[in-house]
């Protein structure tokens, strides 16, 4: 009987162990769906066999949204993770997440002269004439001059338009002001001055130009 009840005991030790491992395992598994610091600013596509990639929702319980990126093109990344099953991925901005193994970081060799996302269009009309941007503070009105053309002034406020209202106060989660850049690129500076800059400096370095960045976004309802 003693032989008996130790060995029943001991199955009994034996089944609690094995299910704390499991419980552990699966504590594991979730753990790895998380944010992890970036490491890299752009990735580019890999050349894949249908020529584009699918860009999904969300890296936890990704869905697709419909929208592809083309081989070969850049972009820059907002945020880096990985999925409870250890795969890794990009956010792209606005929840705009492709995976990892499907792009590869840096940007393209050839991407600014291939590739519409980043390459600089030949521009049509006279860039030397300038637009005129009114900034407004809680103390005083400043103007700001800036060399660009009539159209890329009115392709600017298109998409401020879309995206806040044109408003600098505008906010959406992480996303915050006239042109609704993510907090990270205004650096904590949220100044209607420096939200200007920042703005430029983006679409320049990822579309080229605002006419650009403006076909894009009537495209595919982002940018």
């Amino acid at each position: 009987m003693k032989i008996k009840s130790i060995l029943v005991k001991s199955i009994a030790v034996t089944a609690l162990s094995v299910t704390g491992l499991v419980a552990a395992n699966n504590n594991t598994n979730t753990a790895q769906a998380a944010i992890v610091e970036n490491d890299t600013a752009v990735v580019t596509v890999k050349n894949v066999s249908d020529n584009a990639i699918t860009v999904y929702n969300s890296y936890k319980n990704p869905e697709a949204t419909g929208q592809t990126l083309a081989s070969n093109t850049s972009w820059k990344v907002i945020k880096t993770a990985y999925d409870a099953k250890g795969h890794k991925w990009y956010d792209l901005g606005k929840n705009q997440w492709v995976r990892a193994k499907y792009v590869t970081r840096g940007y393209h060799t050839q991407a600014a002269v291939t590739q519409a996302p980043v390459q600089h269009q030949t521009q049509t009309e006279n860039t030397n004439s300038a637009a005129t941007t009114t900034v407004a503070n809680n103390t005083n009105t400043q103007t700001t001059t800036s060399t660009v053309s009539v159209s890329e002034a009115s392709a600017k406020e298109w998409i401020a338009g879309r995206e806040s209202g044109g408003s600098y106060g505008a906010s959406n989660g992480q996303y915050v002001g006239k042109y609704q850049l993510s907090a990270s690129y205004l650096n904590g500076d949220y100044s209607a001055a420096n939200q200007e800059r920042v703005a430029d400096n983006y679409v320049k370095g990822r579309y080229g130009s605002w006419t650009a960045a403006k076909a894009f976004w009537q495209a595919n309802g982002w940018y």
